[in-house]
């Protein structure tokens, strides 16, 4: 994907319809228990009662849109077309749903460093603490939002940290990567973690840290 993204891509009901897809996704993998001694590229941490096969990287740049008459955004900014699903499962692991929610809440809120979703299009810094909130609520997710927070940097700094294994290893494609600058945009919002959480959380709704923590996976489902 081209930057910047499409305006639709910084809209709330795309928003919105990734962490209803992401829900509904958990859902259905949730009974999922994969053989013994599977193999995943980027973890050797086994399947562990309650996780999920998370995507990892559900990004903007992975969803696959479709639309209607080449125009997924109507007039009023809302989106007209569906998310059909995400592409490029090669970062596909055993994780808590929690996890594989965090990730995209760093790429579609974006919670990412604000050179890096400047450049991608958007420039609303003020209106993040909203949309982690929307994005929460789509998919349902009524834990604590520090914990949610907490799991951002968990998984971003696990991003960072198979990208340069991997590329030690010889991975091409992964390689690429680290030249174009992705570590560097990582490493630059780990940095700035602290500040952000607490930028964030400082605009959040009181009960927003108050309420018990529910899994998709064990019957939380709804």
């Amino acid at each position: 994907m081209r930057r910047p993204w499409p305006v639709w891509v910084h809209t709330d009901d795309a928003l919105a319809h990734v962490g209803r897809s992401l829900r509904r996704y958990h859902y259905v993998v949730a009974a999922f228990v994969p053989p013994q001694g599977a193999f995943w590229r980027t973890s050797r941490r086994p399947w562990q009662p309650g996780d999920i096969i998370g995507h990892n990287d559900s990004a903007p740049y992975n969803a696959v849109w479709q639309d209607g008459n080449r125009n997924p955004v109507d007039v009023l900014g809302g989106v007209r077309g569906r998310l059909v699903g995400f592409v490029d499962w090669d970062l596909a692991t055993p994780v808590p749903s929690l996890l594989d929610l965090a990730y995209m809440a760093f790429g579609w809120v974006p919670l990412h460093d604000r050179d890096v979703v400047a450049a991608e299009g958007f420039t609303h810094f003020g209106d993040r603490p909203r949309r982690l909130q929307l994005l929460r609520d789509a998919y349902g997710y009524q834990g604590d939002i520090d914990a949610l927070l907490d799991e951002v940097r968990t998984r971003v700094m696990q991003h960072a940290a198979g990208i340069r294994e991997l590329t030690a290893a010889g991975d091409p494609l992964l390689s690429r990567l680290i030249r174009l600058g992705f570590i560097d945009g990582l490493n630059r919002a780990l940095a700035k973690w602290l500040w952000l959480h607490v930028s964030i959380h400082s605009y959040l709704p009181r009960w927003a840290s108050t309420a018990p923590v529910k899994s998709v996976v064990g019957g939380a489902w709804g």
